[in-house]
């Protein structure tokens, strides 16, 4: 699976919108749409956002795994 379904599973999972998480990530719903589409790559910095924002490893967000790891010791709220 690659990170582009990952990054819109995890939204979807967490019923949230493009726009939502866009806001999030300090961007615009159309750039953040396009990282889900793969149309441009996601930088590193939203990466690590996102794993903090879904708690999950950035392993799982790119695929290398298939388990969903919390980050221990985070405390990030949703």
């Amino acid at each position: 699976m690659n990170y582009q379904q990952r990054i819109r599973d995890l939204r979807e999972d967490a019923d949230k919108t493009q726009t939502q998480i866009a806001e999030y990530l300090g961007t615009s719903q159309t750039m953040y749409a396009r990282y889900e589409r793969g149309a441009n790559e996601m930088p590193i910095r939203v990466l690590i956002a996102l794993c903090q924002y879904y708690q999950v490893s950035a392993d799982y967000i790119l695929g290398f795994t298939n388990t969903k790891r919390p980050l221990p010791g985070n405390q990030y709220h949703k």
